[in-house]
């Protein structure tokens, strides 16, 4: 069993902020491969089916982004989760808008969500996906909580839909693959630079 986590905050009031590109990236996948995300379970909206052949649970935390790591334990425990079978799509404000990485471990850099998953699961050796959202120029915790400009939307978009190309590449070939394939494109599949410093 794969489980894939999408960071972000409930309700109305975050829906569709940089913040919650990890909920965007799940509600792509859900959309694609047919998956019902209307129960609450686990501390999350929960789901599960079937994505390129592999069974798949989708988690969107519903405790917020700080206690994200609640929603992760408690689905792990469920699942009898391994370390191998979890991947945490998350925003990344050090990434170009357009850019993703998959990195097979590392650190949880500023971001407060990835780092209480950390805390709550024990052990950072799993895969994550971080989600490019473009330089904050100022103060980050507003960044992060403000929506997309007209002329960001088409790349927010984009950055999604490859995002959840590059969470199915990992279900069905694992993380190293996924890297390969997804790491160094970016708006349009160029090449993205990252800017940000790399994980550990």
């Amino acid at each position: 069993m794969k489980i894939v986590v999408g960071l972000g905050n409930p309700g109305t009031k975050y829906a569709g902020t940089r913040h919650n590109m990890g909920f965007a990236v799940i509600d792509v996948l859900a959309e694609r491969w047919n998956i019902d995300l209307t129960r609450e379970k686990f501390h999350a909206w929960h789901g599960d089916g079937r994505i390129r052949d592999q069974k798949v649970v989708l988690l969107k935390p519903t405790t917020f982004m700080n206690r994200s790591g609640d929603a992760v334990l408690a689905a792990g425990r469920f699942y009898r989760l391994e370390k191998e079978d979890l991947l945490v799509v998350y925003d990344d404000w050090a990434l170009p808008l357009g850019s993703i990485r998959m990195r097979e471990n590392g650190s949880a850099g500023s971001h407060n969500g990835m780092q209480h998953v950390i805390e709550r699961v024990g052990f950072s050796d799993f895969a994550r996906l971080r989600v490019g959202i473009g330089d904050p120029l100022g103060n980050p915790t507003h960044f992060v909580l403000t929506r997309f400009s007209e002329q960001e939307r088409l790349d927010a978009e984009g950055t999604v839909s490859l995002s959840a190309d590059a969470a199915e590449c990992w279900i069905e070939h694992g993380a190293v693959t996924a890297m390969n394939r997804f790491n160094k494109r970016g708006r349009n599949g160029h090449d993205a630079e990252d800017r940000a410093t790399e994980e550990n």
